[in-house]
């Protein structure tokens, strides 16, 4: 039996779904990562690789599906200009919040201008409640 693709939006520990949340109430559209790690996967909480007409069921951190989504669009961005839709996106101020958070966010990686990240835009599919 073939199952939806996964993803994982991750939040400070396993209770923390306030990004899952984020994209049920439609103010997040968007998520990014580094280039190997977007096409690499991780285990049963997520299969990377997403392309856009994907669907995907979203896991919180207790891995329990909580909504899925379409991937609508798939861009290679530069971490030294993230465009204003992936910034708005994934529910920031600006291009500079989107940087700094991305820099605490991911430590092990040298984040610098010239560093491509994949760019992830979804909408909202259905909502499955926990």
């Amino acid at each position: 039996m073939s199952r939806y693709k996964r993803l994982t939006f991750w939040g400070a520990d396993e209770h923390d779904d306030s990004l899952v949340r984020e994209v049920i109430a439609g103010h997040k559209t968007v998520t990014a990562d580094v280039v190997a790690d977007y096409y690499a996967g991780y285990g049963e909480l997520g299969d990377g690789g997403y392309v856009a007409g994907d669907l995907i069921e979203v896991l919180d951190g207790q891995r329990r599906p909580r909504c899925l989504i379409r991937a609508t669009r798939v861009e290679i961005i530069r971490f030294g200009h993230i465009p204003e839709p992936v910034w708005r996106g994934e529910g920031f101020a600006s291009a500079r919040e989107f940087q700094e958070v991305h820099v605490r966010c991911l430590p092990q990686y040298d984040l610098h201008e010239e560093v491509e990240l994949v760019a992830l835009h979804f909408e909202l599919v259905e909502v499955i409640q926990p």
